[in-house]
């Protein structure tokens, strides 16, 4: 009978090698003060409990199942007036009014937040503890108007431009994609005559001019690239096919000769270069990049709660992979993640791959040293500028 093999420790060269060592230099100072704050506002356990860290009333991130859902537990900012204090801010936008077949994204907002309890601010492989190493904070949802599109669309820019004047990174739980006009717009509103790249993740090219009579979920990049702030030229499209994909749109992307790849250009040229080609278009002359993903850029086998399911997607790992290589490697002024329908989930496992777009997306920032902020990015200009977009009808 032969000897068992010899075990041999991992080499200290591999990712989880490198995760161990780097969980020992991460602080504990944030998780000390949550739970202070706990047994503050929450009171002291009862007497049976030894435990003495948990508190009577549920504050903070545990128990995962209780307490009031914010984004991962974060602070609720009733007062927004000072979203400034703030490195990031979660922010919703319950409008799915630009629907044009399966509503229900109005309840995104809700069912991320909602799953988002599952998660830990902590990242194993990538060795980053949100909870320690940023401020992050959830204003709650923009007052959006049930029926109306620019009525919405009104508020969400001013909510958004707020949010960004104050030097804060905006985080955009959708909604439907209407609202990717808005939100640009609010960001163009406080650029000056700076410019803005927009990296759109998506099965669907949404650059008809209307659908329907009005502006909705297939328009929002033909409006927000009339503006001076966010050039065609910097739009770039990833992950586009199918037979979704309307020739009005097509026949917008091909005039003003916007960037796109399908999935098959994506896996055919690898991850590495269409992360290259994305950022090289997008920051060719601009000063900046709004990230907009549409969770349906997926394949629909891992999303089926969203409105425009559409089978042949990016895999996650892969989306998750571009979505690095593009985050640690361009100044990011925001990201949106829109086209959540809880209605049409299955153990909210669409709204999952959300909540992990946006905890890789922070994750990446403070890895590229982009969060915290040491000082509000030049690109954002203090004065508003409310004529950045053409007249609307």
């Amino acid at each position: 009978m032969s000897d068992p093999p010899i075990f041999e420790p991992p080499d200290s060269s591999t990712e989880a090698q490198r995760s161990l060592s780097q969980e020992a230099q991460l602080p504990l100072t944030g998780w000390q003060q949550e739970v202070d704050r706990g047994l503050e506002y929450g009171l002291e356990a009862a007497a049976s409990i030894q435990d003495r860290s948990i508190s009577t009333f549920s504050r903070g991130e545990l128990p995962h199942f209780a307490g009031i859902n914010t984004f991962l537990k974060a602070p609720y900012l009733e007062d927004v007036r000072q979203v400034g204090n703030y490195d990031a801010a979660i922010v919703g936008v319950p409008h799915d009014s630009g629907t044009t077949y399966r509503p229900g994204t109005r309840f995104g907002p809700q069912g991320i937040r909602r799953i988002s309890a599952l998660y830990t601010p902590y990242n194993f492989e990538l060795g980053v503890d949100l909870r320690e190493q940023i401020t992050l904070c959830d204003v709650g949802d923009i007052f959006t108007i049930p029926a109306n599109n620019e009525k919405s669309f009104d508020q969400i820019s001013k909510g958004i431009a707020h949010i960004f004047s104050a030097g804060v990174f905006p985080i955009v739980l959708g909604g439907d994609h209407s609202i990717g006009f808005p939100t640009v717009r609010g960001i163009c509103r406080h650029l000056g005559d700076k410019k803005v790249g927009i990296i759109h993740f998506d099965r669907h090219v949404d650059t008809q001019e209307t659908d329907l009579d009005e502006r909705m979920h297939t328009c929002p990049w033909f409006h927000a690239t009339n503006m001076a702030n966010a050039p065609a030229k910097n739009l770039v499209q990833l992950g586009i096919g199918g037979w979704q994909v309307p020739r009005q749109g097509v026949k917008v992307c091909r005039e003003r000769a916007t960037n796109i790849l399908t999935v098959t250009d994506i896996t055919e040229m690898g991850l590495d270069n269409a992360a290259t080609f994305a950022l090289e278009h997008a920051l060719d002359g601009t000063d900046c990049v709004w990230i907009s993903f549409d969770i349906d850029c997926i394949d629909a086998g891992f999303v089926p709660g969203t409105g425009w399911p559409e089978p042949g997607g990016l895999l996650p790992r892969e989306a998750l992979y571009l979505l690095k290589k593009i985050v640690q490697n361009a100044p990011v002024c925001g990201l949106e993640v829109v086209e959540v329908s809880p209605p049409y989930d299955i153990s909210d496992i669409t709204a999952l791959m959300a909540t992990r777009v946006i905890c890789d997306t922070m994750a990446h920032l403070v890895l590229s040293g982009q969060l915290p902020r040491t000082a509000t990015p030049a690109y954002i200009q203090a004065d508003a500028n409310l004529n950045v977009d053409q007249q609307w009808r």
